[in-house]
């Protein structure tokens, strides 16, 4: 399948129902969701940002740009790129580095809005719109077909406003977004509500906790789930519990509650 492939066929899933987008931080664990069935992944910023030994947002633009080729050109399905806030801050800028991500072989990427200060979380409305026109126009110039996603990360950066979170969305898709995204929102009136004011366009529900099932975000209008750095948190979970306990306990316990090699390498090409 080459990357248009992937692009059409990224688009498709968007068209209807609900579909689930896992998470991977590697190529192994891509290749392990895809044989569960998963019919796309996403990549997390934060679970390839601690597999490099780093603080999440504290990657390089060269390095996401291999790891998504890695990933992209290393599984059959369509992958979408977290591509935190285009590794610049001024428009012209995130258009530049938005085309280089889609020469990757990647289907999708998203632009967010908070900026990484605390004091000033979220980028200033009207700047935070024109990244978004600027990433839409470098995808178009690519002619490529990668969908963009606008993400708008008030809920996750202190700064939990419906109204100014649907203001946000609302203005990314009349700027070019085809699917939107509020990553950080749980309750089901405010899922419904990013729904009816984006509509028809396609919303992705960030799920990195048990408080929703497949059927109920379904059933509320989502059509596509991630879990941002969740599973990589539970890998982390496993390793941290085990090593901890030999490094204070002198024991093993936790050992014997590993899966199989077989059963990991089960995905893996035997060449």
């Amino acid at each position: 399948m080459t990357a248009t492939d992937r692009s059409r066929a990224f688009r498709r899933l968007h068209q209807s129902g609900c579909f689930m987008i896992p998470n991977p931080w590697d190529l192994g664990s891509a290749r392990w969701l895809v044989s569960l069935g998963f019919p796309a992944l996403a990549t997390t910023s934060s679970g390839f940002a601690w597999s490099r030994g780093k603080h999440d947002n504290r990657v390089s633009l060269e390095e996401v740009l291999d790891h998504l080729r890695l990933v992209a050109e290393g599984v059959e399905v369509p992958v979408n790129a977290d591509f935190e806030g285009g590794f610049a801050v001024e428009p012209d800028a995130v258009g530049r580095n938005v085309a280089a991500a889609t020469s990757t072989g990647i289907a999708g990427l998203s632009i967010e809005d908070s900026t990484g200060d605390a004091a000033h979380p979220l980028f200033e409305f009207g700047l935070a719109v024109e990244r978004v026109r600027a990433a839409r126009a470098a995808i178009d110039e690519s002619d490529t077909g990668v969908l963009l996603t606008g993400r708008s990360e008030g809920f996750i950066v202190g700064r939990p406003d419906l109204a100014e979170t649907l203001r946000r969305l609302t203005a990314f898709a009349e700027a070019g977004a085809d699917c939107l995204y509020a990553p950080g929102i749980r309750s089901r009136d405010d899922i419904a509500a990013v729904i009816r004011a984006v509509a028809p366009r396609p919303v992705n529900l960030l799920v990195n906790t048990d408080f929703i099932t497949v059927a109920e975000a379904t059933a509320l209008g989502v059509r596509r789930i991630s879990v941002g750095g969740a599973l990589a948190r539970a890998a982390w979970t496993g390793f941290i519990r085990a090593a901890k306990e030999i490094s204070e306990r002198g024991t093993f316990t936790h050992l014997s509650q590993a899966v199989s090699s077989a059963e990991v390498e089960g995905a893996f090409p035997p060449k």
